[in-house]
Parts: structure tokens; sequence; C-alpha cells
């Protein structure tokens, strides 16, 4: 197998920046996704383009040079994506021209292995590189760049993610997706923020015992007449989920983690999100199975009582 790689833009034409900066990060992953094919008798050519002004230059650039490597079997670019500044996970995607499998494979793959969203693959017909590379390509988004969970997420699992990219395209592995430890139907609620009287003011959260435990999801001041962490929570903005975790299983730590989500599916309507774990509950005398926040429950168009599915740790793609 032959493949040839390149990061997105150029040194002097630079792509998204947020909090991470695009030319740098696809530079990084492009190297070390090289490495990693190497190490797998893979013959794998790699570019940056240090040399274009102008994006019009550096497009055509980057496809002469694929195009000049004589025949092979796959070209790969790899970019950032970016749309606005958000603590919300984004996720990962793969575009495609012709190969909707690989694709679909990669920007799974990438979501198992790490916890970003798997948004699937996107077909696009309007790029100049899926356009006129003389082999078959795919476009890698890995991530947005001005999400704060995407970056955490990203920053932390770097490896796994190129290791995925290497692995899937390169067809020498396929990560397995992560066991399932808690699988849950039955009817919801909501809970949690400045509005949720049913907890007291000082009333704090099971595994997360301080802002910094969790910043992505908390208000950034203690709401009046509050100390509690519960009533902090950013209610109407962020995704969360409370269930009765078993931390035999589910240890603290990993629920604590932010890089672990749950997917919340509605029985209803199929609709699912990824959610963070916040709490233990709800308590078994309410006939229910999960508390969510309000965000959560309107994504999901969910009243008080509907039924849901939760899982725990799961990456499915986002609807």
């Amino acid at each position: 197998m032959r493949i040839v790689i390149s990061s997105g833009h150029a040194l002097k034409v630079r792509g998204a920046s947020g909090i991470l900066d695009e030319v740098n990060e696809a530079r990084k992953i492009v190297d070390r996704v090289t490495e990693q094919l190497q190490s797998l008798n893979v013959d794998v050519i790699s570019y940056h383009d240090n040399v274009s002004t102008t994006q019009e230059e550096n497009l055509e650039r980057i496809v002469d040079f694929h195009n000049a490597q004589g025949p092979h079997d796959l070209d790969v670019s790899v970019h950032l994506n970016s749309y606005t500044e958000t603590a919300s996970p984004m996720g990962t995607e793969c575009l495609y021209l012709t190969q909707v499998e690989l694709a679909d494979k990669v920007s799974s793959t990438i979501a198992a292995v790490s916890g970003l969203i798997d948004r699937g693959p996107k077909l696009r017909d309007d790029l100049y590189f899926l356009n006129n590379t003389n082999e078959i390509a795919i476009l890698l988004e890995i991530c947005f760049v001005d999400s704060v969970a995407d970056a955490n997420i990203y920053n932390a699992t770097f490896d796994r993610i190129c290791w995925a990219i290497a692995g899937i395209i390169s067809g020498h592995q396929a990560p397995e997706l992560p066991r399932v430890l808690l699988n849950v139907s039955g009817h919801c609620s909501w809970f949690g923020g400045p509005e949720d009287t049913g907890v007291a003011p000082d009333e704090g959260l099971a595994f997360l015992y301080e802002v910094d435990d969790a910043p992505h999801l908390f208000l950034n001041e203690q709401p009046p007449g509050t100390t509690g962490l519960a009533r902090r929570l950013n209610a109407d903005h962020r995704p969360y989920v409370a269930c009765r975790w078993d931390y035999a299983i589910t240890p603290k730590t990993m629920l604590a983690d932010p890089h672990q989500l749950a997917v919340v599916r509605s029985k209803r309507t199929g609709r699912e999100a990824f959610a963070w774990p916040s709490d233990w509950g709800p308590h078994e005398d309410t006939g229910r199975v999960a508390d969510l926040s309000p965000y959560l429950m309107e994504k999901l168009e969910l009243e008080t009582d509907d039924e849901v599915e939760v899982i725990y740790p799961r990456r499915f793609r986002q609807i």
C-alpha cells in the first residue's frame, strides 16, 4: 500500500485558529500518522506547504504534490474545523467525494478512541482537493479549534487519534469500541441549575466537588442565595446527566473525566446527544432512571417522564 498525506493550508496561508491552531496541529497529526504508518511498513509520503502565499496557490501546490507521486492507493488531507467559540463538544468528521465507507470508518473510529462526537462522513463536491487528486481521496476534519471540549479531548487523546487514522487508512487495525459499562432505559426528569428548588441551596454533587473539577458544566458565578454546586450547574446551556452509577463499575474519577461521555437517546423520537455525567440519581422511589439538564431535555424534545436510554461510555453519531 502507498499513501500520500498532507496537512491543510500552509505556513504562510493560515487556516482556522482558536484554542488550537489548525496549521500547527494538522502538521503534528500528519507527522505522527506518518511515523505510525512507517512502523506498520506502509509506504507513506507526507507533505507540508511552506512556500505558498495565497489560498489558490496553496490548494494547487498541495494537489500538484499529491499527483506528482505517481500511482498510489489513497490521498489524505488533514484539517481542523471551526464554527464559533464554545465550551460544548462539536466533534469529528471526514469529507469525501466517492469514499463514503472509508470516510464513515475514519470518523467513527476517531470518535470511538477519543470521545469526540462522531459527526460522520460528509459528501463534499465543492472542495478543490477532493475534486482534483488523481487517486481516491478523503479530507479529515479532526475536531473544532474553537471548542473547549474538543480541544481538551484532542490534547488528551492525540496519540489514540493518530493511531486510529493510521490503522484505518492502512487497513492494519480497527481499534475496539469501548465496553459499555452502563445501559439503562426508563423515565427521565430534569435537575440542576438556579431554578431547581428541588435541591437545597447548599446541595453538592456526588463526584464533582469544585467548579474547577468541571468548569465547562458550571455558571461563571454562584447564583444568589446558594452555595452548592447543584444549583450552579449551567442548566440551560450544557448537556449533563445523572444516573444511579455503580462506582465499582464506573468509578467517580472516571465519571468526572470530561473525555468520558454518555449518550442519551429519546425512545420516542430516536434523537440522541452526548452528555457529561454530573451526579448520582435519581432516587429509586421516583421510578425514573435518569435526570437530565433542561438544555438536554429541550435538545431531545423530552418532557418529564418520557422514556430515554442512557449508555456509558459510548460514541454514537450525533443526530
